[in-house]
């Protein structure tokens, strides 16, 4: 069994008076990590609310009738709970009216989840990401060599727990995940009306990882306004399928203020979204590739780890610019990503040094990527 990060921030919370939320997309390992940490434990009750008949139980749920429905059990389990209308209300209840019940849930839409649960449990509630494995985790089970070697696997096929657990295997279970589940809460959604432009959207944000985009750009390539192109990728971004990186800006004049970059959390599924597998010699994007898996194993840290770190990339008008930047504690670091270390000339771009004097700055390979995954 492969260890997860988030036990350590999770565990010290169980039989506790707040309830757990787990958000993160579909097959990352929520279940999985909930039966580590409560699958030996016979007082709880494990319901989903995918399925209908558990919505409709909460639909008429009262005090009377969930003590009913819990009987002597110490923790409620509720997988998928954005499916569940006014699920925010219905934990309150039991949270409120029921004494030492634990609620446990878990949900792979955190636009739909959040809503219905922020004002509800304000006070009340423990907020917590769930991601596909990390580089940090598979060194944990296995060794650092080990999956060091491994990075030109990862970077064509991700580190979806299935995918990971099935070698030999990774394309059939990919396009399984691909399929079946990336798209099945977003076109679900009511706001959601051409489907099919959001496909082709994403399909184009794979295309330009590690790219600034132009939303105005995107939209005229799918055939959709801008402002719904923003709509959709913060949808997909909600949906842990993107996220965003905004530019850094404060000293220079030329600084780029509102540009953004998208990138994936997974790169297997992105290079699935593109029907492209082929091996990293063969491939043209490594250099993206390496980016956005370097950004991206970060970010996964930094949430299991509960940094308050900030995030962005710098670019100026005359097209000067570095890949990551961080700061957290008024501490500046600043990154750049090479796949190909006989291209990395480890040297900062003189007008970010000369406006951030205090700012350090690294080069990130193949060859030194534990200074930067594993601190």
């Amino acid at each position: 069994m492969i260890h997860r990060m988030l036990e350590e921030n999770i565990r010290p919370l169980l039989g506790g008076n707040k309830a757990v939320i787990i958000m993160g997309a579909r097959q990352v390992g929520k279940s999985t990590l909930l039966n580590q940490l409560l699958g030996e434990n016979k007082n709880t009750l494990w319901l989903n609310g995918d399925d209908m008949d558990v919505q409709n139980l909460f639909h008429e749920m009262t005090s009377t009738r969930m003590r009913t429905l819990l009987g002597n059990n110490k923790y409620l389990v509720i997988d998928e709970a954005q499916r569940i209308p006014d699920i925010g209300l219905r934990i309150k209840l039991v949270t409120d009216q029921i004494p030492n019940i634990q609620v446990i849930a878990t949900g792979s839409s955190s636009f739909e989840l959040a809503s219905k649960v922020n004002e509800p449990l304000t006070g009340r509630k423990r907020e917590f990401k769930m991601f596909p494995l990390t580089f940090r985790e598979m060194v944990g089970h296995t060794h650092f060599l080990d999956e060091l070697r491994l990075i030109p696997h990862r970077l064509v096929y991700g580190y979806y727990p299935e995918v990971v657990c099935n070698p030999g295997d990774e394309k059939n279970v990919l396009k399984e995940l691909s399929d079946s589940y990336l798209y099945k809460d977003i076109l679900s959604l009511d706001n959601i009306s051409k489907p099919d432009k959001l496909i082709r959207l994403l399909k184009a944000l794979a295309l330009q990882i590690g790219s600034q985009i132009s939303y105005n750009e995107i939209g005229n390539m799918i055939s959709l306004d801008s402002k719904t192109v923003e709509r959709y990728v913060d949808i997909l971004e909600k949906s842990f399928i993107v996220f965003r990186l905004g530019s850094f800006s404060r000293n220079l004049r030329n600084e780029l203020k509102a540009s953004r970059k998208v990138y994936f959390w997974d790169l297997g599924i992105r290079n699935a979204v593109i029907g492209n597998l082929a091996q990293i010699e063969n491939r043209t994007d490594a250099g993206e590739l390496w980016e956005n898996f370097a950004i991206a194993e970060r970010l996964k840290q930094n949430a299991y780890q509960n940094s308050f770190a900030q995030s962005w990339f710098w670019r100026t008008q005359q097209q000067k610019e570095i890949d990551y930047i961080e700061e957290e504690n008024g501490i500046i670091q600043a990154f750049e990503f090479k796949w190909n270390e006989r291209k990395a000339k480890n040297k900062c771009p003189e007008s970010f040094s000369t406006a951030y004097p205090e700012a350090s700055f690294k080069i990130i390979t193949p060859k030194n990527i534990e200074e930067f995954l594993m601190i």
